[in-house]
């Protein structure tokens, strides 16, 4: 077998066998087979596709390529939630503990944030104490005794996947339906849980600005997930307006602490209801109202709080900085953003309010940037809200008073304020099954 041939056979439109996808995957990620081929192979998928089965050959094959965990040792039903990314969606943070606090087994590796989405391990990195980084025997142990663990990625889960990655973004080749779908299904199916939730965002704030898009994604990774052996759902979720208030690091875990208390923004409170009771229904196929009062129930009683608690507690974070917000350490300058005229915000550009936010020290450009833990942005007023001149629309924080100038502009852009009210947002498109 020879990489020229896989590829020309690509390049003419032709359909690769599962030994032709395998041998791929197993050389290139042994170094054996050279950049220049592997980049050529995935411009070749890039303008001619892969049907469903290459795709699941291919996101098996990366999902074989390094570690993968085994949870059988963890005992009673295990479950995972994957979101595209987004601006201020800290939901993971707080839809585990809700779920593990109803007795399922929520072992959930997250990632960092690059560019205008944050990660929810530079989150957790927020809490003084809180370890990211576990080995896999505290990991397992950690799910077993308290029903929930988050940490980072492991460093050789799908390998075949970073280097994949690291190759489609320097090539042009990111926005390519089955190497997405085989980047994030393969690091889900490595983690090992068999109830599987995707969070797919849609709008500008994500990577999938249409509906159609999102659609088409969601079917795909739900269908690759079911021909793995998986219980899998995705339900389409809206990017078109940051969630919640708060974006940055510290200012996002004192947001679903609140919300966890049964008093945070309404839109995220809403979001978190829904993909719990998705979580949950993928685990005991009950109906979704009953899920959903199972969910409430543990906002209302306080074992969702409580549960977040223990993971911080466990994982050596300091649970008094979750009790009383005023300990975290705050940004040296604040400013305010004010409205320009009155009317009705009509729209906001979510992925450059993500821009704001990273230029203020909250996000990363590159992998190797250091994240401003205190920075970033609290939003007052979003799309639909009527304003007036002067008021405060956002306010900034941030330890770099160069940046403020630039910040502002770009923030002020984002937004635009009509005489009119816009159409009602949705927050929940459609749950594919």
């Amino acid at each position: 077998m020879r990489m020229y041939d896989i590829i020309a056979r690509k390049r003419d439109g032709l359909e690769l066998g599962d030994e032709e996808i395998k041998y791929f995957i197993k050389g290139f990620t042994e170094g054996s087979i050279p950049d220049y081929q592997a980049a050529a192979l995935l411009m070749a998928i890039y303008f001619n596709g892969m049907n469903d089965r290459e795709t699941t050959t291919l996101t098996l094959a990366m999902a074989d390529s390094g570690d993968k965990i085994d949870l059988s040792s963890v005992g009673g039903i295990t479950v995972d939630k994957h979101s595209t990314g987004g601006v201020g969606d800290k939901t993971s943070l707080i839809v585990a503990p809700c779920v593990a606090a109803l007795g399922f087994k929520v072992a959930k590796m997250s990632g960092r944030g690059l560019g205008h989405t944050g990660g929810t391990v530079d989150k957790l990195d927020s809490i003084p104490g809180y370890r990211t980084s576990l080995d896999k025997k505290e990991f397992l142990k950690n799910v077993k005794d308290i029903g929930i663990a988050l940490v980072g990625q492991t460093g050789n889960l799908a390998p075949a996947d970073k280097k994949i990655y690291a190759l489609r973004d320097v090539t042009a080749t990111v926005g390519c339906l089955p190497l997405i779908v085989s980047s994030i299904m393969s690091k889900k199916l490595a983690a090992g849980s068999h109830n599987i939730l995707l969070d797919v965002k849609v709008g500008t704030g994500s990577f999938t600005p249409l509906l159609k898009d999102a659609r088409k994604l969601a079917r795909k990774m739900v269908d690759v997930g079911k021909l793995s052996g998986r219980n899998i759902s995705a339900l389409i979720t809206d990017m078109d307006v940051p969630l919640g208030n708060a974006i940055g690091n510290s200012m996002e875990i004192v947001e679903a602490c609140e919300v966890l208390q049964n008093k945070g923004p309404k839109d995220l409170t809403d979001i978190c209801i829904a993909l719990a009771s998705n979580m949950v229904r993928l685990c005991n196929n009950k109906p979704y109202a009953e899920c959903r009062k199972m969910v409430l129930g543990t906002f209302e009683d306080g074992s969702a709080y409580n549960k977040f608690k223990e993971l911080v507690s466990r994982q050596g974070g300091d649970t008094r900085y979750l009790d009383d917000p005023a300990l975290f350490k705050k940004a040296i300058y604040t400013f305010p953003v004010k409205a320009k005229k009155t009317g009705y915000i009509y729209s906001m550009d979510t992925a450059a309010i993500g821009e704001v936010s990273l230029i203020l020290g909250a996000g990363r450009e590159k992998k190797e940037d250091k994240i401003d833990y205190e920075a970033g942005i609290y939003i007052w007023h979003k799309t639909s809200d009527h304003v007036k001149r002067g008021d405060v629309l956002a306010t900034f924080y941030t330890n770099r008073i160069n940046v403020l100038d630039e910040a502002h502009r770009i923030y002020t852009n984002a937004v635009t304020i009509s005489e009119q009210p816009p159409k009602s947002l949705k927050l929940v498109y459609q749950l594919v099954r």
